[in-house]
């Protein structure tokens, strides 16, 4: 049995949330997938960024990984890291990730909707990011929209498992981030590090097997997030947009920063219904376990657009 087509008032309700500044986008590696063309390839600096799989071939072709062996980007990343090391490994991923790829048109949505709610007066853009790639911040950046990008350093040394952020062009971490106000622009929340395109040795990857047992067993992650971010993560409906719960990395981050609590606000997710019904119940059931977790099946761009075209209406765009 197929999931019923998405109806206009789910466009208008998420809109509406979306213009009062109560909902947070929470952004997945399927994100980055949103347009792109199914027969187009990836190749370095082209037009599109890479989908994890494209990226463990990448890695694995780097690194001489067994041919035979599973394209699983955890497990090749892992693999590099411990044939060659780590700054190899980081050296391989900032030739993937060092271009200018095309934002796509939900990152160029995500900007606009930072002006718009900075022009009504409401609380700041936050979104929510496991992707290492610039595409977003180059997207604030085209449309010339104020932001603060923070991310996860996953390097070994005094500042690993700290949130950093860039204060007079250096990168800080944040140590008391009970003390830390970050509320005059959008903020983008990177939890599994980023590409610091300013300075390699600024790079930070959550991406290996030991990456995330780290990310796991260390101190809890939820603490060093500024507590204004905290607070608006507790008061917000969430949507998910490029992600599976099947994805090893999302439950990682809900057992991290919300650890046994289910979700209190009801929140969507978007995604692409499985071909077998069975499957789609199963990853229903998955979200239902972690609170009121709408699935919405809708292609990313489709539903990008409908979204769009529901914001920019007059009764909700004044």
């Amino acid at each position: 049995m197929s999931a019923p087509a998405v109806n206009d008032d789910h466009y208008w309700l998420v809109a509406s949330r979306l213009l009062a500044g109560r909902v947070i986008p929470f952004l997945g590696a399927g994100a980055n997938m949103c347009g792109r063309p199914a027969s187009t390839q990836w190749r370095r600096g082209g037009e599109f960024l890479p989908s994890g799989a494209e990226l463990a071939d990448y890695l694995g072709s780097q690194s001489r990984y067994p041919p035979d062996g599973a394209s699983d980007l955890l497990q090749v990343s892992q693999y590099v890291d411990a044939v060659l090391g780590e700054h190899v490994l980081y050296e391989y991923l900032r030739a993937a990730f060092d271009a200018n790829y095309t934002p796509t048109a939900l990152h160029r949505l995500l900007a606009d909707l930072a002006r718009m709610l900075r022009e009504r007066g409401q609380p700041p853009l936050l979104v929510l990011t496991t992707n290492y790639d610039d595409a977003l911040e180059r997207a604030f950046d085209a449309a010339q929209e104020p932001y603060q990008a923070l991310w996860y350093e996953a390097k070994k040394g005094q500042t690993c498992g700290y949130f950093m952020h860039r204060r007079d062009d250096k990168a800080v971490a944040i140590r008391k981030p009970n003390e830390t106000l970050l509320a005059e622009h959008a903020v983008i929340l990177k939890l599994h590090g980023a590409i610091d395109r300013s300075d390699a040795k600024g790079d930070s990857y959550v991406i290996t097997e030991d990456n995330y047992i780290d990310y796991l067993t260390r101190a809890d992650i939820a603490s060093r997030i500024p507590v204004t971010l905290r607070e608006r993560l507790e008061d917000s409906h969430l949507l998910f947009l490029g992600y599976s719960l099947r994805d090893w990395n999302l439950r990682v981050i809900f057992k991290r920063i919300w650890g046994q609590r289910r979700l209190d606000l009801k929140s969507w997710a978007v995604q692409r219904e499985q071909a077998n019904p069975r499957l789609s119940e199963i990853e229903r059931q998955l979200w239902r376990d972690r609170g009121e977790v709408e699935v919405v099946y809708e292609d990313l761009a489709a539903y990008v657009t409908n979204l769009r075209g529901q914001l920019d209406e007059p009764q909700l765009a004044a």
